[in-house]
């Protein structure tokens, strides 16, 4: 029924208690640190219409062109401008055309609209051409068309033979005399 318990014994020590590994102090009080948000994606940079570039541009992140640009431009996402012109190469995962580009377009979506004017050639994984666009140049397909030593020679071609001379025909033998 009743037990008698010891008074010598120290009484048993709830699992809450054992030791746990040490804590960094807090910064701020006894308050907790907020989770940290994902990076949200930076708005995309932007070149007004009066603004003419000379030089290259490259960037990780997207890129609004309404000015004029003489050089190359590297980005993920290029979107040029109604009133925009690009004089040379464009490499870019998405190209979207409203302007006029004067030079080679590498990316892997490529969208001509309607109001786009294009002088040189693409190389695309996918290419979208509205009515109305102007193109000049030629189209070719790639599976990876940013690798740029892909613009030489496609992939899947082989290196072609080298040119030689056939080998002359072989001489016919010499027969002896019937007897």
């Amino acid at each position: 029924m009743f037990s008698k318990s010891k008074l010598t014994e120290p009484p048993a020590k709830p699992a809450e208690d054992k030791p746990k590994a040490p804590m960094a102090a807090p910064s701020m009080g006894d308050k907790p640190a907020p989770p940290t948000p994902p990076k949200a994606k930076p708005a995309p940079s932007s070149l007004s219409s009066d603004l003419v570039v000379s030089g290259n541009l490259k960037t990780t992140g997207d890129l609004q062109v309404e000015g004029m640009i003489e050089g190359d431009i590297r980005a993920h996402l290029l979107t040029v401008g109604e009133g925009a012109t690009v004089k040379g190469e464009i490499v870019a995962d998405d190209v979207v055309v409203n302007g006029r580009i004067i030079g080679r377009v590498r990316g892997l979506k490529v969208r001509l609209t309607s109001t786009a004017r294009v002088e040189g050639d693409i190389i695309h994984k996918t290419i979208a051409i509205e009515s109305g666009a102007h193109f000049e140049g030629s189209v070719q397909r790639q599976d990876d068309p940013l690798n740029s030593g892909a613009a030489a020679r496609p992939a899947n071609a082989a290196a072609p033979a080298p040119k030689t001379a056939p080998p002359p025909p072989p001489k016919p033998a010499a027969q002896a005399p019937a007897k």
